[in-house]
């Protein structure tokens, strides 16, 4: 399999406060919510970087599309990390998380890598990492 992944898809309870959390707080663009016009068909993009988009759908919706029946959410099975050119600007980030309403988990840190990185929860539980990696500093 060649790994071309453009989507990456968040069951949410609120669809409205989480678009309101990572449109208006942590300021993605996005065209909003489409698709109200089908059952279980409401979801919004959000634009994460060229050929990745952040989709955020009701988790009654995932369930019903999967066929799979709804469990309890678990923080600790993934997170989806964010690679910042320094340290600074992970703490800028963090900030601009938990002004958005996000929960940190983890102020950021140095960590035992040589990296620099925290953690925070978004509305949903959905954990994500802000972090400063020398190794993987991002091309922009």
């Amino acid at each position: 399999m060649k790994p071309r992944i453009s989507l990456i898809t968040l069951g949410v309870d609120d669809l409205e406060r989480a678009l309101r959390f990572y449109r208006d707080g942590l300021g993605l663009k996005t065209e909003g919510i489409v698709g109200k016009e089908f059952e279980h068909g409401a979801v919004a993009f959000l634009d994460l970087q060229a050929g990745l988009k952040l989709a955020l759908w009701p988790r009654r919706s995932l369930a019903h599309d999967t066929g799979i029946a709804p469990t309890a959410p678990c923080a600790t099975e993934f997170s989806l990390g964010h690679n910042l050119a320094s340290p600074a600007e992970v703490d800028a980030a963090m900030k601009q998380a938990q002004n958005a309403g996000a929960r940190i988990v983890k102020p950021a840190q140095e960590t035992f890598w040589g990296g620099y990185a925290g953690y925070f929860q978004d509305p949903d539980g959905h954990l994500w990492e802000l972090a400063w990696n020398p190794q993987m500093l991002p091309p922009d």
